[in-house]
């Protein structure tokens, strides 16, 4: 990876098993020069968090289709504070009514594409807000 990209952390927390979407997107992340970590299927917050730690991670995105995603967004946003590490942002997607993107943003989730997002736009926007930490 060059020097200096962002390192983000991209996941698939709870029990939803179809992460074709996610490897799609952890694919143009990386042509686009960011430094994915893809943790695989069916992962905890606890574990996501973990990861995103060990990995100096400057940012999450997660991949949520299960409906679950009002707690495993939350339970990731309430980890990172629990361990100060609030300066790692979190992004996602998944199948998410509007109504629930509005509560995701008030809980400090920086952006959340729904299905039909343009890969551009998803690798686009993580160029343009995630500012890798590390590289300083």
């Amino acid at each position: 990876m060059s020097k200096g990209a962002a390192r983000v952390v991209v996941a698939k927390p709870g029990l939803d098993g179809h992460d074709r979407g996610v490897k799609i997107v952890a694919r143009v992340l990386r042509d686009a020069g960011v430094e994915v970590i893809y943790t695989g299927l069916r992962q905890t917050p606890e574990m996501i968090v973990a990861a995103a730690l060990q990995e100096d991670a400057d940012a999450i995105g997660l991949s949520v289709l299960s409906g679950a995603h009002m707690t495993m967004f939350g339970r990731v946003m309430e980890l990172l504070k629990e361990n100060d590490a609030t300066d790692i942002r979190v992004f996602g997607g998944g199948i998410i009514p509007d109504a629930d993107i509005e509560e995701l943003e008030r809980m400090g989730v920086a952006r959340v594409f729904t299905p039909g997002a343009p890969t551009s736009e998803i690798a686009d926007w993580v160029r343009e807000n995630i500012r890798p930490a590390h590289a300083a």
